[in-house]
């Protein structure tokens, strides 16, 4: 690095040697910083880009990481990752064994709570304050950086609902942006919007009103007036919110003008902006466009039918349906438990609700899952995307828990289609109104069909299939498109196979689960969950209790958090790759 400002910073002790003065020229090279690398290693962009001052700011005036600073989410991490020990292994960010996306606990001290999810950050700073409390530790400051789509989550107000009642010395920092990952939503949204640099939203301010001292609006990236109105909040006690404007993609051109795109653009030219260009061949759909295409048919023909996302409509694709259908399809904010039981009363009037939500999402709303959907076997159609490994944004995202947290509940049904053609096969089943609840899985990225735009049929409900039959004593059995993997697997095996696929993962098609048990003396289950209470689980507890002597090998996610990397490295770390699986079947050749 040549000699600048941000060379010789390493730690923000080595930031608060520098003038206030210097700060401006710290955050352009601290922008500049980010968009070269993020321009080549991928990552999350515009979030970033849109807090350098802030971070800045932040790391100037308090004594980090004795002061503690929480960062809700942290996609808008990577200055502070940057300014707190991790420049020079900023390269390997989201990498296999290179450093979290996101602020990671194990990973520096300076990383006080481990995120990922949204509007954390306000009920673990409070935890911290009223420990700090106890422990008498008064001079200590706590800090948490929160966004206008966050804050409009369930979980801030419980939060703010209870620090508006303590003393904790607390400072929560609203960085309202009017964007997550997609443009915010709410009636919160539209209070804030009204909200200028130095003119309160309202006389009767929400903020107030639960107890808060409250300061702001200002312009987040006016570094001096940070610095001023920081250094202030510090000498005030209790619970205090500033709310600073920003701009998400704040230096980049593009990032600024398309937020939605550069929140994660992927490969880009640093010095233009420009995105760079792909390579121009046909290739299959993503699969959340395949749902997005696919529920907007269904819906053109079939009035009941009701499309839900809890702040994902580019990322599951539902926007098709919300651009053409806005009456009919609702993002309705980072709200999951909210999104399950809106679906769930429309279902008991006879709609027809679709809610598509990330499997890692969707754990945030197992009580209503439980309790609000399958207690009272309501057709809710989940269509349950990003499931099984995700790749680089690792451990807090990973989809590899929903076959085992939804195996366990009554009336749930659960299918994970092959391919594009048997998910659209499975939606259009689910959009005849089924008698039970169902949950269908389905990864990131693309599949493997390129003219997948085929009439659709119906899909029978608990039925699995033999896709290669041999004379083999051994059986491969897969479920969802994680059976690809085991294509090739057998491809590359000179003996011929057998292999099955299972749609279907409850309900379980038993008859041909025994008929497979009682002619393979060895079975390998393959799937992209987690092996602990999983389909391959499942069916060993089905052997086991009818008295079954094949042995079965279960291939899946072990028992233990994966971390960041590729998907393909991932799986092979887990032994679910075309070669990991190779290698199983070899053994009992």
């Amino acid at each position: 690095m040549k000699d600048t400002l941000l060379s010789h910073i390493d730690f923000p002790k080595d930031l608060r040697k520098l003038s206030a003065d210097q700060l401006p020229d710290l955050a352009k090279e601290l922008r500049d910083f980010v968009i070269n690398i993020v321009a080549t290693k991928e990552g999350h962009l515009g979030a970033s880009l849109g807090v350098v001052e802030l971070t800045i700011a932040l790391h100037y005036c308090f004594d980090t990481p004795n002061d503690l600073l929480v960062w809700d989410v942290g996609h808008q991490a990577y200055p502070h990752k940057i300014l707190t020990g991790r420049k020079k292994s900023f390269h390997t960010n989201r990498q296999l064994e290179g450093i979290s996306g996101f602020p990671k606990r194990s990973e520096s001290e300076y990383d006080t709570f481990g995120v990922g999810h949204s509007s954390t950050s306000i009920s673990a700073t409070l935890g911290m304050a009223i420990a700090s409390k106890l422990k008498g530790a008064t001079e200590k400051q706590h800090i948490a950086v929160i966004g206008d789509a966050s804050i409009a989550s369930g979980m801030a107000f419980e939060g703010l609902n209870h620090a508006g009642v303590t003393d904790a010395n607390m400072l929560i920092i609203l960085n309202d942006n009017s964007i997550g990952i997609d443009p915010s939503v709410g009636a919160l949204k539209e209070y804030l919007t009204k909200a200028t640099v130095g003119y309160k939203p309202k006389t009767d301010n929400i903020i107030e009103a639960l107890n808060f001292a409250y300061f702001g609006p200002i312009d987040g990236h006016d570094l001096p007036k940070l610095l001023e109105t920081l250094e202030k909040l510090k000498t005030i006690n209790g619970p205090k919110l500033l709310h600073i404007i920003t701009t998400k993609g704040k230096g980049l051109k593009q990032a600024e003008e398309n937020q939605v795109t550069y929140h994660a653009p992927g490969k880009f030219d640093a010095t233009t902006g420009d995105l760079l260009p792909k390579k121009d061949t046909q290739q299959p759909p993503k699969f959340q466009d395949v749902f997005g295409h696919t529920i907007l048919e269904l819906a053109r023909k079939n009035k009941k039918i009701i499309g839900i996302t809890p702040a994902m409509p580019t990322g599951s694709s539902l926007k098709y349906m919300m651009e053409e259908m806005p009456d009919r399809a609702f993002d309705v904010g980072i709200a999951e438990q909210h999104a399950v039981t809106l679906a769930a009363g429309m279902a008991t009037q006879g709609l027809v609700p679709f809610c598509t939500i990330y499997s890692t999402f969707l754990q945030r709303a197992y009580d209503q899952l439980i309790h609000d959907v399958a207690l009272q076997n309501l057709p809710v159609i989940f269509c349950i995307d990003r499931a099984g490994l995700v790749g680089a944004d690792g451990a807090t995202h990973h989809g590899i828990f929903d076959i085992s947290y939804l195996n366990c509940i009554p009336n749930m049904l659960i299918a994970a289609p092959a391919n594009e053609i048997e998910l659209r096969n499975l939606l259009y089943t689910a959009s005849l109104r089924l008698e039970h609840p169902i949950a269908i899985r389905y990864p990131r990225g693309r599949g493997t069909i390129i003219d997948w735009q085929v009439p659709m049929q119906k899909t029978p409900i608990g039925k699995g299939k033999c896709l290669t039959k041999s004379t083999s004593e051994i059986a491969i059995i897969s479920t969802g498109t994680i059976g690809t993997n085991v294509t090739s697997a057998l491809k590359s095996i000179e003996k011929k196979i057998s292999h099955y696929h299972f749609c279907f993962i409850k309900p379980l098609d038993s008859d041909l689960i025994k008929e497979i048990l009682q002619k393979y003396k060895t079975v390998i289950t393959v799937e992209d969950g987690a092996i602990k209470g999983g389909f391959g689980n499942t069916i060993m507890v089905f052997s086991n209790k009818n008295n079954f002597s094949t042995k079965i090998i279960n291939l899946g996610i072990p028992d233990q958090f994966i971390h960041h990397g590729t998907t393909e490295e991932l799986q092979e770390i887990c032994g679910i790759s075309a070669k990991g699986i190779t290698n199983t079947i070899l053994k009992y050749i």
